[in-house]
């Protein structure tokens, strides 16, 4: 199978294990859920999907010789995801606002409910291994360290912002050491850093994701409230539920004020002092590790006001939101 990815550009994929599992159902419903949530209205023309993000994490953790087994942690880490991605965090009483960690929460034993546990069976690959996170430090560490899939999904969003123009520079400038990515210099790796807090504060938790994820989360609650849809409609994909909701709009005035929100055709604003919802939107920064001569340092050790932006930006971003009507 040959797959052209925007970033990592044509790839050959020949091992049957990855091969199937991209091929199960569970893998392709990722291509009709949203990365963001419910972007394209806020960003006309940025959206992408968790199946594309899915697959990069895959290839990059394949570029830099990470085990089969990890390889397939990478794949397979978003599968939990909802319709609207992290926007069900907003919808249910067990999601966190602050988090966002409904998807992670519920991974483990979602993926056992799937066609994933015989596919790797096939392949007398473990299940219990490949689910256990601690295994796999190159795909999954702890924020503000980097991994396989903050990489992926910073580039990617870059890219699809068009913040970046040469995306070899930081690929070309990452390695490999006990088990983490270091960057080979520290330049590459504070220009990364600085990337990725310009995208966290425009994308990821800026005013317009956190009015997406408000919007969305009460359409979503509201159609849930109104059994217009139910809790397993929402493990469908974006396209299906909205298609079940939609004909509920014409003779239901409270869900199309909802549905025109959630599509950015109401003004809104941040104002504290007079709003209709207060909103936590998760806000991420990266400390990336990097080679001095033979020595393994974090941009906060040589640029001293990072550690400030860590304090800052790893607190969640607090939203107060104003619309029209």
């Amino acid at each position: 199978m040959i797959y052209e990815d925007r970033i990592y550009g044509k790839i050959e994929i020949t091992e049957p294990v990855i091969l199937d599992l991209i091929n199960c159902l569970t893998l392709q419903r990722l291509k009709e859920i949203d990365q963001a949530g419910y972007f394209e209205p806020f960003y006309p023309g940025t959206a992408y999907t968790r199946f594309e993000h899915s697959i990069g994490v895959y290839i990059l953790l394949k570029m830099y010789n990470a085990s089969i087994e990890e390889q397939i942690s990478g794949l397979i880490h978003d599968v939990s995801h909802s319709a609207f991605s992290h926007c069900i965090d907003y919808v249910l009483d067990n999601g966190s606002e602050k988090k966002h960690s409904y998807q992670d929460d519920i991974f483990n034993e979602f993926v056992k409910k799937t066609e994933i546990p015989q596919i790797l069976k096939k392949y007398n690959l473990d299940l219990n291994y490949i689910l256990d996170d601690n295994n796999f430090p190159l795909k999954e560490t702890t924020i503000p360290e980097l991994c396989a899939d903050r990489i992926d999904y910073s580039l990617r969003t870059a890219v699809v912002f068009k913040e970046i123009e040469n995306i070899e520079y930081f690929i070309n400038n990452l390695s490999i050491k006990n088990n983490k990515w270091v960057f080979n210099n520290f330049p590459s790796a504070e220009k990364f850093a600085q990337l990725f807090l310009k995208l966290n504060n425009y994308y990821y938790a800026g005013l317009p994701s956190a009015v997406m994820f408000k919007t969305t989360g009460d359409f979503l609650r509201y159609s849930l409230s109104k059994n217009y849809i139910s809790k397993n409609d929402l493990y469908t994909t974006d396209k299906i539920v909205l298609g079940k909701i939609k004909p509920h709009i014409k003779t239901d005035p409270e869900l199309s004020l909802l549905f025109d929100r959630m599509n950015n055709k109401i003004k809104f604003e941040n104002n504290p002092n007079n709003y209709d919802g207060k909103v936590f939107c998760k806000s991420r920064v990266v400390d990336p590790l990097f080679y001095r001569e033979v020595i393994i340092k974090k941009v906060s050790e040589i640029n001293k006001n990072w550690d400030k932006v860590l304090e800052q930006e790893l607190k969640p971003k607090e939203y107060f939101i104003k619309f029209d009507k």
